[in-house]
């Protein structure tokens, strides 16, 4: 699950039912907001990501056709998508699984479970 990482000063309370997405990863739930995973943590919220695991690569998958893209469509930010943390970078989550956009293409990183909320 990585180190101890407690998310700066932050007012909404996250629970069921709060409008941000919940992932659920390594046993526990986590809230997606604004590009964080925020997990509640007794009195605070710790940052959390998505762990690099046979489950969720991070390796370069050319070729892999993702059906999202259309045209001129290229993750980031702004792009429809909702950005994750994963590892030591930032995919989209596109249909159930993890799209990083790597150049002319995007790799997939594996499934991840997200429920709207």
């Amino acid at each position: 699950m990585g180190p101890h990482l407690v998310h700066e000063k932050h007012e909404h309370q996250h629970k069921e039912g709060c409008g941000h997405p919940v992932i659920e990863h390594e046993g526990h739930r986590d809230y997606l907001h604004d590009g964080h995973l925020h997990h509640v943590h007794g009195d605070h919220f710790d940052e959390h990501s998505i762990a690099v695991s046979e489950k969720n690569p991070d390796a370069c998958t050319q070729g892999h056709d993702c059906g999202a893209h259309t045209g001129a469509h290229r993750h980031g930010p702004g792009c429809g998508h909702a950005a994750i943390p994963h590892g030591e970078h930032v995919d989209y989550v596109v249909d159930g699984h993890l799209h990083h956009p790597h150049g002319a293409h995007c790799d997939d990183h594996g499934t991840v479970a997200m429920k709207a909320r």
